[in-house]
C-alpha cells in the first residue's frame, strides 16, 4: 500500500485529483493534500510518503523548489510534476531532479492515472527473502558491462597512498588504454562498504557485489560523470568529477548527501542487505585524488561509533583538530556540540517562515542527514518534531494569555496559512485552537 501527497494551491484541483486517485482501484493507502510548498514539507517531514504529485506554480515556493526540499528530506520519494505551462526550462529542471513525469493542465484523467500507475509499479517492494530470490536469477536481471580487471587495478593504483607511477601518468594510461577520462578538474569520491553475510558462497558474494554496482550505475545514470569500480571484495569506489561549467551550478554537497542516502536505501531495498556509505569533500586537481580517497575511508570509520547510522560525510567531523584517531571522549564531545548549537539556533529561529533542516545544518557546517541523526540520538526528538513542539507551545501560550486572533498567531509562529496552523494544532493537542480557547 502506498502513501501519496497531492499539492496544488487551488483546493478544488487538489480535491479533484485526490478523488480520481481514491476511485482508481490502485494500491493506495492514504492520500494527503497540501495547498502550498510549506504545508507539503510538513507532511513529508512527519509522514511516510512514496509519491509526491505537485503543481509547479504555487506562490512563495514553486514545485521545483518543493521537489528540491523533498529530495533533501527523503531522496527516494518519487515525483510527478503538473504545470499549466509547457515551459522547457521547468521541464528540464524537473527531469534533472528526477521527476518521473511532467504533465500539462488541463489533465486527462486516464493519462494522469497511467502516469501514477507506472510510478507505483516501479516502486513495488521486493518480498522479505530478497537475497534468495535475487540470487537464483541474478544474471537474468542484470546485464551491465563491468570494467575489466586491468582497469580496476589501474584505478586502485590511482587512489592509493603510494601509487607506482605519478597520478597524472596513471590517468593518462586509463584514458589511452581503457577509455576512462579523469579530467575534472573537480573530484570527489564515494565509497560503499557492503555488509555481506559470512554464510554466503563466493559466487553469491560476487553476484551481490555485481548487483550493487549495477544499482550504483543506475542511480548515477547520464547526469553524473562517474567511474565506479571494486576497491576490495566488499567495497565499491565511485570517482565523481565536474568541469568548471558544472561545478557551482547546484549545491553539489547536498546532491552527494542525497545520492549517498539513495544508495543505502536502494541496496537495502533491492538486495536485502545494509551498507555503509562514505562521502569525501570536493577538491580541485587530480593530484588530490589520494586525499579524497583517504577522506572516504575516514568518513566510513565513523560507523564504528555510530553503528545505527549508515551515511557519513567527511566534513561532518572536524578531523583537522586531531593529529591521530580521536578518542571516544573527543568524538562524543564534538557530536554533543553539534546538537547543542543546532538547538540554540532552532530556539532562536523556530518561528521563522520557511525554516528548513538544511538551513539549521548549514549554520552548523554539517550535512542535514548527519544533523538529523545526531539530534534524534541526543534528544529523543526528530529535529522537525522539536520545531513543531516549540511552535505549538508558543501558540498555546498566545491563545491562552493574549487576545491575538488565529491568523495572527499562525503568522507569529511561522505558518503559511491559518488553516494549516489549525490542522497541525489539532493533530498535536487533539483539539482545535478555538476549542482550546473556550
Amino acid at each position: 500500500m502506498y502513501n501519496l501527497l497531492v499539492v496544488d494551491d487551488e483546493p478544488l484541483i487538489c480535491k479533484g485529483l485526490s478523488s480520481v486517485l481514491a476511485s482508481s482501484g490502485m494500491d493506495i493507502s492514504t492520500i494527503h493534500m497540501a495547498h502550498n510548498g510549506y504545508e507539503a514539507l510538513d507532511v513529508l517531514r512527519t509522514d511516510d510518503i512514496d509519491l509526491l504529485i505537485t503543481d509547479i506554480q504555487m506562490g512563495s515556493m514553486n514545485g521545483i523548489e518543493l521537489m528540491q526540499q523533498a529530495k533533501l528530506i527523503k531522496p527516494w520519494v518519487q515525483t510527478i510534476i503538473i504545470s499549466a505551462h509547457e515551459t522547457f526550462q521547468y521541464a528540464q529542471m524537473a527531469i534533472r531532479l528526477g521527476a518521473k513525469d511532467y504533465l500539462i493542465k488541463p489533465l486527462n484523467n486516464e493519462q494522469f492515472l497511467d502516469s501514477v500507475r507506472n510510478v507505483l509499479l516501479k516502486l513495488r517492494k521486493p518480498e522479505t527473502a530478497v537475497q534468495e530470490d535475487l540470487l537464483s536469477g541474478m544474471q537474468e536481471h542484470f546485464h551491465m558491462e563491468e570494467l575489466n580487471q586491468q582497469s580496476i587495478e589501474w584505478l586502485n593504483q590511482l587512489v592509493s597512498d603510494q601509487p607506482s607511477l605519478k597520478v597524472q601518468d596513471i590517468a593518462a594510461v586509463l584514458k589511452e588504454k581503457h577509455g576512462i577520462r579523469l579530467e575534472g578538474p573537480y573530484f570527489s569520491m564515494i565509497r560503499i562498504k557492503l555488509n555481506l553475510s559470512d554464510q554466503l558462497t563466493k559466487r553469491d558474494e560476487r553476484l551481490l557485489r555485481y548487483a550493487a554496482l549495477n544499482i550504483v550505475n543506475e542511480l548515477f545514470d547520464e547526469h553524473w560523470n562517474h567511474t565506479a569500480f571494486y576497491a576490495t571484495d566488499r567495497d565499491i569506489n565511485i570517482i565523481l568529477q565536474w568541469d568548471e561549467s558544472k561545478y557551482g551550478a547546484t549545491d553539489l554537497m547536498n546532491e552527494l548527501d542525497m545520492i549517498g542516502r539513495s544508495l543505502h536505501f536502494n541496496i537495502q531495498k533491492y538486495l536485502g542487505m545494509t551498507s555503509v556509505i562514505g562521502i569525501s569533500q570536493i577538491l580541485k586537481g587530480i593530484e588530490f585524488i589520494d586525499v579524497v580517497h583517504d577522506q572516504v575511508v575516514k568518513a566510513l570509520s565513523c560507523n564504528d561509533r555510530h553503528k545505527d547510522h549508515y551515511v557519513f560525510y567527511y566534513g561532518d567531523f572536524n578531523w583537522n583538530q586531531y593529529s591521530q584517531r580521536p578518542t571516544e571522549e573527543e568524538f562524543t564531545a564534538q557530536t554533543s556540540l553539534i546538537v547543542e548549537k543546532a538547538m540554540e539556533y532552532i530556539n532562536q529561529n523556530y518561528a521563522q517562515k520557511g525554516l528548513t533542516l538544511h538551513e539549521v545544518a548549514q549554520n552548523n557546517h554539517v550535512s542535514p542527514n548527519y544533523l538529523s541523526y545526531l539530534f534524534k540520538k541526543e534528544t529523543g526528538y526528530n529535529l522537525w518534531e522539536y520545531v513543531v513542539k516549540l511552535r505549538m507551545e508558543e501558540s498555546k501560550r498566545l491563545l491562552l494569555h493574549t487576545d491575538m486572533r488565529r491568523y495572527e498567531i499562525s503568522e507569529k509562529v511561522g505558518y503559511e496559512s491559518p488553516e494549516h496552523f489549525s490542522k497541525i494544532f489539532k493533530k498535536y493537542y487533539g483539539m482545535s485552537p478555538s476549542e482550546l480557547k473556550k
